[in-house]
């Protein structure tokens, strides 16, 4: 499979969503069967009805934090944008970060945020051509400068879906069940499930399971290469417990579907997965990149979001659903008004 395979028709005006649905659980759903290439139109919140009980939905716990900040550079006043990707050093306030514009700041500059200046950052690497490593210059405990950092970030909504944050999006860029803090990016397909959803699914014996993968900034990389192979992903951090493990490895034993909860949920089974099939409880980090052709080894059925053109999430998705079904999914998408993105509707593969 080549890059070039994974472009289609895409017209953000009309198809990409600014915004997400009024109910969580009332996103549209396109139900794709992967047997026969067949498709249906539903409601999200109808999902239920295509499983059993005691069959294994498992979900991705990550919290999104407050990752985007506006500062100054000292002496010139210039206005500078900080994204937070990764704490590197607790003690020492070390935090891995993107800078724009990267060209007006070197080692040594001191950056100013907040009224009065309430945080100072010392740029002290030189990580990437746009990556920074800066140490905030901060006097109180660890709990008193994580409550600064946090006051001063912006909700990360990627500036693609819209340049303004509104106030809603702390709350709607965000699963129900964010739990682990550690990630910039929302998974996204984890969004539509309501509190009231999940009350059916614990009412109907369907059971859950959750991992942890903070979804980073490479998610949205562009591919650059037409030649997948040569493609190399970003490192993301990921947490499979013993409970998430053993929960997945019994719906395995007794032939109950399994259910990935969007492209980070099946990234990190395959990840966690061993040669007989089974998950091992594990944490690190994985740059796990698939495409087709591609055997999955745990998940019976997935949930994703309509992705953009040329996109690694499609890749994976076109791997899971086959590329033919899944590239024809997306022409009947945009013929049939689905929403498009981060804040758009949902598709079911079985």
């Amino acid at each position: 499979m080549k890059l070039s395979q994974y472009g289609y028709d895409y017209d953000p005006a009309t198809m990409l969503a600014r915004y997400p649905a009024d109910n969580r659980d009332e996103s549209r759903l396109m139900v794709v069967n992967r047997a026969d290439g067949s498709i249906e139109h539903r409601t999200f919140r109808d999902i239920l009805d295509y499983f059993d009980e005691k069959d294994l939905f498992v979900f991705n716990n990550t919290k999104v934090f407050p990752a985007r900040l506006y500062g100054n550079k000292e002496k010139t006043g210039a206005e500078i944008e900080i994204f937070l990707l990764r704490e590197l050093n607790r003690d020492l306030r070390l935090w891995d970060v993107l800078v724009d514009p990267a060209r007006k700041i070197r080692i040594g500059n001191k950056l100013y945020f907040g009224d009065d200046d309430a945080l100072v950052a010392e740029v002290i690497d030189n990580t990437t051509s746009r990556g920074r490593t800066l140490r905030f210059l901060f006097d109180g405990d660890y709990d008193e400068f994580k409550t600064a950092l946090f006051a001063l970030g912006e909700t990360p909504l990627p500036k693609w879906v819209r340049e303004k944050v509104e106030p809603a999006d702390a709350e709607r860029y965000q699963t129900i069940f964010a739990e682990k803090e550690g990630a910039v990016a929302a998974p996204t397909a984890g969004m539509h499930f309501s509190k009231h959803l999940l009350k059916r699914m614990e009412i109907r014996g369907i059971d859950r399971a959750f991992i942890t993968l903070h979804v980073g900034l490479g998610n949205f990389r562009t591919v650059d290469v037409e030649d997948l192979s040569k493609h190399k992903m970003d490192s993301e951090q990921f947490f499979v417990t013993d409970e998430a493990a053993q929960t997945v490895n019994a719906a395995k034993r007794d032939s109950r579907k399994v259910v990935a909860i969007g492209t980070t949920v099946m990234r990190t089974l395959e990840t966690a997965v061993s040669t007989g099939g089974m998950i091992k409880p594990m944490e690190g980090w994985t740059n796990k990149f698939i495409f087709a052709p591609y055997d999955f080894s745990v998940a019976d059925a997935m949930v994703t979001n309509f992705h953009l053109p040329l996109s690694t999430q499609l890749m994976m998705v076109a791997a899971f659903g086959g590329y033919e079904t899944i590239m024809n999914a997306y022409k009947t998408a945009k013929a049939e008004g689905y929403r498009f993105g981060t804040y758009g509707d949902a598709m079911l593969i079985l």
